[in-house]
């Protein structure tokens, strides 16, 4: 690829809720940008950016696609290449958003007009305020019956908490949507319909509309005359503001996260979208214009990296795919240098040297060829054997280790059986290649029971994988039941708890003796390790033999044997023996002084408790909320919106399987509800016996 000014590159990311019309908004942009010649509809199962057959059928996006694009703005016709990547809304599949945002530059949050601000739109909008993404809105879907822009203005502005400056107004709503007021220039721009919206014409504010665009426009100049002294000053002499001097305040603001854009339209209906093109031209930033990336170096010493070209190679990989007729590739952002076809790279996670063997620039799952990449590029490398998602690729002799992601712990689980022994050494191969794609998808195999057992954040993203699995690797697989991720934990302390190994076979025996503090470290805290050994009471070489030892111990807790969590242990104390005495003996003790302790701890076993939010109409509110109560959930608040009724619960995971099925029946359909991971929570006691008895079978 040749390289691209900076100043005039892109790279973006489009994110929303389920079904705000995020990949549509998508879809129309590479048409009117020319990459596609016809426009794909979701709903069609035909849309360019969700290529796998599982997002095709079930018309939500999985994984996030990257494409590249050329838009040339409107006023000052120049080209900018934009570089897109389209993520998942539903909540399953967060960690596609997260690791999109960690590599991106701004952002576009896609909105239903009529729904506004719903539980994903929270959930990425948090993730985007965690990196520091600058971003603007889109208020899509305005022709809906109820689209309302400013009922989904104000629920921006309370719920996202987001300092808004609206730069366009609707023009009509519902079927009457004809287009946008611009309220940088105070001109309309009409759709005719025609041409599948590649076209449209300027024209005068509508009458009926002159004194709220006048009123809307004020609102615009006030926000940005906060942060630009000329502005401020022009408009209190009275001045007439020139629109490039607002869209350059504009620009400014929204990169320094003083502002958030909010543009309007309908990308179905091919309305809103060349000015929404623009707008991401004028406000979003180039890598030029966000701070040098930062990171360390081989000695812990802080560095950093210019989007400069002749700086020292440095990319993060944010995605690994195994694609159909190419084998593995990984996706990487390009902070800074330049790598050319063949050329090597250090993993700095491995300390290995990779050899990238090709580059290519991705459109969906399109692959374009490229002799060399530059920073600011956003690119995928085949060749590249042993990188994960999260690790950094840089110039063997120039090392920086850039942050990586943190990903959450998997909820729930299920076993799989391959049906043939011919299907089990697939199965093995299709597992890893998965679970190296998602880093939220784990496998284990079961001690007891010798199952393999895959964990994910929720059903629908197990479903996808299983799916995936007997698709594109042609395993023949028994699924199990979906089950819930339980943890234990201890609600008190300890101290001072002796635990003696000693074993005497004739020849060297084993001696280990340890002396144990153990205490909760509350929701959240954490395994942690002290060593208060003083005196050489047990050799400084045996110590770390210890905590491996409880740290085994707490992959299988006393109660069911699940997972132990947020335990802070102190050794306080111990003895040796000069001929008896080893690492394996006191990994022992560790583990079996540990055990004992965590007993009279009074462990506990917690649960994954998730925020559900159920939209549903007036007439059917008591039976949702007492439905809600009947599994264990704390019922939150309710509010209006629009024509529904909006209930906030937390409720078990446990008690969750199957409630789509049920809220249809009761609601007759009318009803929707999202859920996410909220926190892990203490089972109530009757609970706690059922479950121990269950899995214990005692």
């Amino acid at each position: 690829m040749a390289q691209f000014p900076l100043e005039r590159t892109r790279n973006i990311g489009i994110m929303a809720h389920i079904d705000a019309g995020k990949t549509t908004t998508t879809e129309r942009i590479l048409y009117y940008t020319g990459k596609t010649y016809k426009i794909g509809e979701v709903h069609e199962g035909a849309a360019t950016m969700d290529w796998m057959a599982q997002e095709q059928e079930r018309g939500i996006t999985i994984t996030s696609a990257a494409t590249t694009c050329h838009w040339t703005d409107t006023v000052n016709d120049v080209d900018h290449r934009i570089q897109i990547i389209d993520t998942p809304g539903h909540v399953d599949f967060t960690v596609e958003v997260e690791r999109s945002l960690r590599v991106l530059d701004g952002a576009v949050a896609v909105f239903d007009g009529v729904a506004g601000v719903e539980p994903q739109t929270e959930t990425v909008w948090r993730q985007a305020n965690k990196y520091n993404v600058p971003r603007m809105c889109f208020v899509n879907k305005m022709d809906r019956m109820g689209a309302d822009f400013f009922g989904a203005l104000a629920s921006i502005i309370d719920r996202l908490e987001a300092k808004v400056a609206v730069i366009q107004l609707p023009i009509g709503s519902e079927a009457d949507y004809k287009g946008i007021i611009d309220l940088i220039t105070m001109k309309a721009w009409i759709w005719s319909g025609e041409e599948l919206g590649a076209s449209w014409e300027v024209v005068d504010i509508p009458a009926d509309l002159q004194d709220q665009a006048e009123e809307y426009r004020e609102k615009l100049i006030d926000v940005l005359a906060e942060s630009n002294d000329e502005i401020m000053e022009k408009f209190l002499e009275g001045e007439e503001l020139d629109p490039v001097l607002i869209r350059s305040a504009l620009r400014s603001a929204t990169i320094h996260h003083g502002v958030v854009p909010v543009l309007n339209g309908t990308a179905f209906k091919n309305k809103g979208v060349q000015p929404l093109l623009d707008a991401v031209c004028w406000y979003m930033p180039s890598p030029l214009d966000l701070p040098p990336v930062e990171g360390v170096d081989r000695k812990g010493e802080p560095v950093t990296r210019k989007a400069d070209p002749s700086e020292p190679f440095s990319a993060l990989a944010f995605k690994i795919m195994t694609a159909p007729h190419v084998g593995k590739l990984t996706y990487f952002r390009v902070y800074s240098g330049t790598l050319g076809k063949g050329g090597t790279v250090m993993n700095t996670r491995s300390g290995d040297k990779e050899r990238i063997g090709r580059l290519l620039e991705m459109h969906a799952n399109d692959q374009i060829e490229q002799e060399a990449v530059f920073a600011g590029d956003i690119v995928a490398g085949i060749g590249v054997k042993n990188t994960r998602t999260g690790d950094t690729l840089t110039d063997p002799s120039n090392v920086i280790v850039l942050e990586s992601l943190e990903f959450p712990d998997p909820v729930i689980h299920v076993a799989v059986e391959p049906k043939t022994k011919a299907d089990q050494d697939k199965m093995s191969k299709a597992l890893f290649a998965l679970s190296e794609e998602d880093p939220t998808f784990q496998v284990r195999t079961d001690e007891d029971t010798a199952q393999t057992i895959i964990s994910g954040m929720g059903e629908l993203h197990l479903e996808v994988l299983v799916d995936r699995m007997m698709r594109e690797f042609k395993v023949e697989a028994n699924v199990g039941k979906p089950q819930v991720a339980y943890r234990e934990t201890i609600t008190s302390g300890v101290n001072n708890h002796t635990y003696l190994h000693k074993k005497q076979t004739g020849g060297s025996g084993q001696y280990a003796k340890i002396v144990l503090t153990v205490e909760p470290a509350g929701p959240g805290g954490g395994y942690a390790f002290d060593d208060a050994i003083t005196g050489g009471r047990i050799p400084k070489e045996y110590i770390p033999s210890v905590d491996h030892g409880i740290r085994e111990a707490m992959s299988t807790g006393v109660l069911a044997g699940f997972p132990i969590v947020d335990v802070h242990v102190k050794l306080e104390d111990g003895d040796y023996h000069d001929v008896d005495s080893s690492e394996m003996a006191f990994k022992i003790a560790g583990t079996m002084g540990f055990k004992e302790a965590l007993r009279q701890a009074a462990p506990v076993l917690l649960e994954p408790i998730m925020a559900v939010e159920v939209v549903t109409p007036e007439d059917y509110m008591g039976d949702v909320i007492g439905d809600l109560n009947s599994r264990r959930g704390k019922v939150g608040q309710m509010e209006q919106r629009g024509n529904n009724q909006v209930v906030t619960a937390e409720v078990p995971l446990s008690e969750m399987f199957g409630y789509s099925t049920d809220l249809r029946s009761k609601t007759q359909g009318r009803a929707t509800y999202t859920m996410q991971f909220h926190s892990y929570q203490q089972t109530p006691r009757n609970v706690q016996e059922e479950i121990v008895a269950r899995v214990t079978g005692k």
